[in-house]
């Protein structure tokens, strides 16, 4: 479903990402994992184009991403759920969910609300349709905003980083919902710190650190028998 080709980003002589390669199937639930400043969100923001890579081609479905046609290709293929969560305070949680389909999908209110409170439901937030942003907690305004991603009714989420705003109670309540979203036929991409969830959910993982990818595998493999050395010292940090 995405691929990309050579990708390098630079800011300035600052290089973030070197010579990036790699392939995500339809379907597959894909964990980032490594060290602060490694380039994992820079690598996701440019899946959707809102950063745009200094040299090399991201396609979706086998379609280059241009600067001419990023914007329907995203709208057409996927959402996102961001580290902070970016709800609009002078709407309510269902306002929040419906907005995209309404205004960018042109679906009727009423069935927009409808699906809405559908997808609010779906991450426990039903009863909470009605309330602003600031009469949440962290947790639960980051479910909505997993509901609103979810309403764009799209094939894939990217998730970068979504529970390291949260406060630590509140963030197993965020990987719940994301856990029982990796048994749907979604493509997921998340940048994650916990290690926990993604060997629950992943396919696969990816360690990214340097600006490169030094190691992927399946979860078992990779927390269990690391090969790379960054790789193993990560972990050890992480895990013991």
């Amino acid at each position: 479903m995405i691929e990309m080709k050579h990708i390098s980003k630079s800011y300035g002589k600052n290089e973030v990402l070197h010579d990036i390669n790699l392939t995500i199937q339809e379907g597959e639930k894909v964990v980032i994992l490594g060290p602060s400043g490694a380039g994992k969100s820079t690598l996701i923001r440019m899946m959707n184009y809102l950063e745009e890579p200094s040299s090399g081609e991201v396609l979706i479905n086998e379609v280059p991403l241009t600067k001419k046609n990023h914007l329907q290709m995203v709208r057409d293929t996927s959402a996102m759920v961001f580290q902070q969560f970016n709800l609009y305070p002078h709407m309510t949680a269902l306002q929040n969910v419906t907005l995209a389909p309404i205004k960018l999908q042109m679906i009727p209110k009423d069935a927009a609300e409808k699906e809405g409170m559908r997808y609010l439901k779906r991450v426990g937030m039903e009863s909470k349709a009605n309330e602003y942003p600031q009469n949440l907690s962290g947790g639960q305004q980051q479910r909505v905003a997993i509901a609103r991603a979810l309403a764009m009714n799209k094939p894939m989420i990217l998730f970068d980083e979504p529970t390291s705003a949260l406060d630590p109670e509140m963030v197993q309540e965020v990987l719940d919902v994301m856990v029982s979203l990796s048994k749907e036929n979604i493509t997921m991409v998340c940048v994650t710190h916990e290690m926990g969830f993604a060997r629950q959910m992943a396919d696969r993982v990816m360690f990214v650190a340097d600006g490169t990818i030094l190691e992927e595998g399946n979860p078992d493999e990779f927390f269990d028998h690391p090969k790379n050395p960054r790789a193993q010292a990560f972990l050890s940090k992480i895990l013991h």
